[in-house]
């Protein structure tokens, strides 16, 4: 794929995530895997693009006042040192491949929208378990090189702590503060980013501002997020093969 061909897809994927509150790790992770980058430069590289992409992402459904704290710290709390020690666990390259594939089945349901919007009577989120939860996720987000989004906001839909576009808000903080988490952890442990990175940086910001503001001031276009859901379930598919 050429220079260019690359940065669109970036670009792309990161407008689609964007627009439900996701920094498209595992999008970018699915194409780097595909074109056989390896494991110790794919995590750190994915990530990067992912705090910059969770952060507008988060600023605009923030600004458009759909975060809630209460939601978003007891998660975070156990997550983060957990997506440190995660990103300093290297696992086997085909397992890790049949990891990722795993968690880009998790992004296809969601961004098919399988979870729910979280329509219906809030229930109260029980901090104990929200603990744990994120202690889990963290570990994982770590390990694969994601932020943990995409494991995070269909338990929130699911459990309706929270509507669409608060599940959007608190995911986009939580992935952000696990991707930084993540990186220090990946650097800590002598990986590190490709050299084109700067270009995928550049392609994912242009794509994660317009993907914020759709997402967070407009209803997001279901074909186009369907769109991605069939590229990342093809990827998935590839990335089970031997």
């Amino acid at each position: 794929m050429s220079t260019i061909g690359l940065w669109v897809l970036f670009a792309v994927i990161a407008l689609m995530y964007a627009s439900v509150g996701h920094g498209g790790a595992s999008g970018y992770l699915a194409v780097m895997a595909l074109m056989g980058y390896s494991q110790e430069v794919m995590r750190p590289s994915a990530l990067l693009m992912n705090l910059f992409v969770s952060a507008i992402s988060f600023f605009q459904f923030a600004r458009a006042r759909h975060f809630r704290w209460g939601l978003f710290w007891p998660f975070a709390v156990a997550s983060v040192p957990m997506a440190w020690l995660g990103a300093q666990i290297k696992i086997d390259p085909l397992l890790y491949k049949r990891v990722l594939a795993a968690a880009l089945l998790f992004a296809v349901v969601r961004l098919f929208g399988f979870f729910g919007k979280g329509i219906g009577e809030r229930h109260t989120l029980p901090v104990l378990a929200a603990l744990a939860i994120g202690a889990v996720l963290g570990l994982a987000s770590g390990i694969i090189g994601i932020g943990g989004g995409i494991l995070l906001s269909p338990l929130l839909l699911v459990f309706n702590w929270a509507d669409a576009r608060e599940t959007a808000a608190v995911s986009a903080l939580f992935i952000f503060v696990n991707s930084a988490a993540g990186i220090i952890g990946a650097f800590g442990n002598g990986e590190t980013m490709t050299p084109e990175i700067g270009g995928w940086v550049v392609a994912a910001v242009l794509g994660g501002l317009l993907g914020g503001f759709l997402g967070s001031h407009r209803v997001p276009e279901p074909r186009l997020r369907q769109a991605l859901g069939v590229m990342l379930l093809l990827a998935s598919f590839k990335l089970m093969l031997p």
